[in-house]
């Protein structure tokens, strides 16, 4: 004798049951997705807004000029500010060559040597993750006092370079202990087993295998010291004139930026908008440059 177990009714009620919860998880995943994609377009919308505002307001201004000739005097048309776009790659180039060594050398020394959870090495991430939140300007006054106030060097491209360093070693230190870790373990026993030293292992084992990750945490510090303002207004100045050495004043792409935005006169303002046209640009070839290197396998 066959026996039922439930009702033609309760089985049409658990299933309705089941299709309602279907149906509102569904709609919640469309909720969530809608809300997801407007946080998006919300996000990139200022992103588009200002590259095609600077885009408009500096592209009429780019010719031969731009990039041969110094800036005109206040209020007269022509010029340029190729001695800003030098500028600008002393001072980056002298923040490079102070921050890449000291902070790859910190990263080694944290990943490779560093003790347990207790040691020193703990109080100096700690250390590089607080310098990495302190703002800019406080970098630049720093360096104001230690190497441009009365009594001391003055200001000067290596004065400039020194504080863009301090901003851009927080950054390389922490990639590049980040990708010291992610090389695997058992790469440093077989060199350690086939008789090299600790140090052999990193210098020639290690850290050649970590350079592509190494190489896009140095782009993207180079791509944020680039476009930094305050720093160079208390440590480099600026100059009107061609590049004098690294001991003297120097003109840079943000400084002039901000020193011809604000002036009356449009000559002046057409030239910070190319200026700043230039800056997004090469901001924007670093970023790509990073992108390329992160596309490399790391070992």
């Amino acid at each position: 004798m066959t026996t039922f177990s439930g009702s033609p009714v309760d089985t049409f009620d658990s299933n309705a049951l089941k299709v309602n919860k279907s149906s509102q998880r569904n709609l919640f995943n469309i909720l969530m997705t809608g809300l997801s994609g407007l946080c998006i377009t919300l996000a990139i919308i200022p992103l588009v807004l200002v590259l095609f505002y600077v885009t408009v307001n500096g592209l009429n201004r780019l010719d031969a000029d731009l990039f041969t000739q110094l800036p005109p005097p206040p209020g007269l048309d022509g010029g340029g500010i190729a001695n800003a776009i030098m500028g600008t790659f002393i001072v980056v180039a002298i923040a490079t060559l102070i921050a890449v060594p000291v902070g790859v050398m910190c990263a080694i020394w944290l990943a490779e040597f560093g003790g347990d959870d207790t040691s020193i090495d703990e109080y100096v991430r700690f250390g590089v993750n607080i310098l990495a939140g302190v703002p800019s300007i406080i970098a630049g006054v720093f360096i104001y006092g230690l190497m441009v106030r009365p009594g001391r060097p003055g200001y000067s491209a290596l004065a400039g370079g020194v504080a863009l360093a301090v901003l851009m070693l927080p950054t390389i230190i922490r990639t590049t202990d980040e990708a010291l870790k992610i090389v695997p373990q058992d790469i440093r026993w077989a060199a350690l087993g086939v008789g090299a030293s600790k140090y052999q292992t990193v210098l020639k084992v290690v850290l050649p295998a970590a350079i592509p990750a190494i190489l896009t945490g140095v782009t993207l510090a180079i791509a944020r010291a680039a476009g930094e303002t305050a720093p160079l207004i208390f440590t480099a100045l600026f100059s009107p004139f061609w590049p004098n050495g690294i001991f003297n004043p120097i003109a840079t792409l943000a400084v002039l930026v901000y020193n011809f935005a604000i002036l009356p006169f449009k000559p002046q303002q057409e030239l910070a908008w190319a200026a700043s046209l230039i800056l997004v640009l090469l901001v924007l070839i670093t970023s790509i440059i990073a992108r390329f290197v992160t596309r490399q396998k790391t070992y």
